[in-house]
């Protein structure tokens, strides 16, 4: 039997107990007001939806709400209500005024009218070396949006993608291009988290000979599919339905107590993951998965940086150690947590590594920042270390 959602049920149910909420004020993204019942019982908060523990750092309400006594639950106010069932980040005043201010756009660059870009493009048009994000397997375009509200207000032009159902690498290494081609991007910049940095250095790879890529930030990124074990299952994953998808994904999400940031993080993954069909799921494990590995000699010469984490993530200590062999000369952004999903629980470290990587292009017709918001102390520095590096190189 499928797994019943206990988000879409107990959201149903609230809409017809309660009449529609206003925005949650300024300020109230952490959480709230605890009840003297809760707080004296010292009960601590699970997860939105897969049961993820949270350290009791603050007791609040557990999310099975209809679970609760009676005479506890009539004493929920309805902002409460649906803080706990619908997970914070997604109700929260920064993901509302994304939502709110930048568009989300469907392109078509395909023969086939099926195979749908959806995207963010935020910040100065006139730069046209952008900072492009590729989503994990389970999300889409708007789990950077705190990537995206942050380096925009700092002067810098970001795009989100949420790719279309492809089957291989090629495939989808073609409908890339054709995608930069039709945005008018000759070379782009490229966050890749899990799949989407493996995405990204396939992309590379495949440009090598008229490079497209001009650097790349591979967060819990991988280089080769097989040390998921599942390369023979790869074939396999079209035949599935949602349900069974959606659990192999799952599977890989921490579990355990975890922080208030981190538990946050997983309940909006868990739900943008509800938000994937089946096909969109499928191709994504298939990519995933599909016996394949990078061939690093075809991008040596790209600017690399690797962020990933000391805590528990879905990647192995081998698997991270082989992508610091990939790229000897990389950078390396290391997070003490962040689990899976460092770029929603850990947004302002991501960003500040995020900005560290792009420093090196300011001043360069390859910076994704308005020339405007750099200063020109900065520019004269950025312009001594690049002649400094030239040199190096003819020696």
């Amino acid at each position: 039997m499928a797994p019943v959602s206990l988000t879409s049920a107990s959201v149903a149910m609230a809409a017809a107990l309660f009449p529609p909420l206003p925005r949650p004020a300024p300020g109230h993204v952490g959480g709230t007001a605890q009840h003297p019942e809760v707080a004296a019982g010292g009960c601590p908060r699970l997860g939105a939806r897969g049961g993820r523990g949270r350290a009791a750092e603050a007791p609040v309400l557990p999310v099975p709400v209809l679970l609760l006594s009676p005479e506890l639950a009539s004493r929920l106010t309805q902002t409460e209500f649906f803080l706990n069932i619908m997970g914070e980040i997604k109700v929260s005043p920064d993901y509302n005024w994304f939502r709110s201010t930048v568009p989300l756009k469907k392109i078509i660059v395909d023969d086939d009218d099926s195979k749908v870009w959806s995207l963010y493009d935020a910040g100065p048009r006139s730069i046209r070396c952008p900072l492009i994000f590729l989503p994990p397997v389970s999300g889409t375009a708007d789990v950077f949006f705190q990537q995206i509200l942050a380096l925009t207000g700092w002067g810098y032009r970001v795009i989100a993608l949420q790719y279309p159902v492809y089957w291989d690498h090629l495939e989808f290494c073609d409908g890339f291009r054709k995608l930069l081609d039709h945005l008018q991007l000759d070379k782009v910049h490229l966050f890749g988290a899990s799949l989407g940095g493996f995405l990204a250095q396939k992309f590379a790879e495949y440009t090598h000979k008229s490079p497209r890529v001009q650097s790349l930030i591979l967060c819990n990124a991988f280089s080769d599919t097989s040390i998921f074990n599942q390369t023979w299952t790869a074939n396999s994953f079209w035949l599935m339905p949602a349900f069974m998808l959606k659990k192999i994904v799952l599977g890989n999400f921490a579990s355990g107590p975890l922080d208030p940031e981190m538990a946050d993080g997983i309940d909006f993954m868990v739900d943008r993951l509800e938000s994937l069909g089946q096909s969109e799921l499928a191709s994504r494990l298939t990519l995933n998965c599909q016996n394949s590995y990078v061939e690093p000699h075809k991008i040596r010469d790209i600017p690399v940086t690797i962020m990933d984490v000391f805590d528990q993530s879905a990647l192995s200590t081998e698997a991270k150690e082989e992508m610091y062999k990939l790229y000897p000369n990389a950078r390396r952004a290391h997070l003490k947590t962040g689990g899976n999903f460092p770029y929603l629980c850990r947004s302002a470290e991501v960003n500040l590594y995020i900005q560290i990587h792009l420093l090196q292009f300011h001043g360069t017709r390859y910076a994704a920042i308005d020339p405007s918001m750099v200063s020109a102390e900065e520019l004269e520095v950025q312009k001594i270390s690049l002649h400094s590096s030239n040199e190096h190189e003819e020696q």
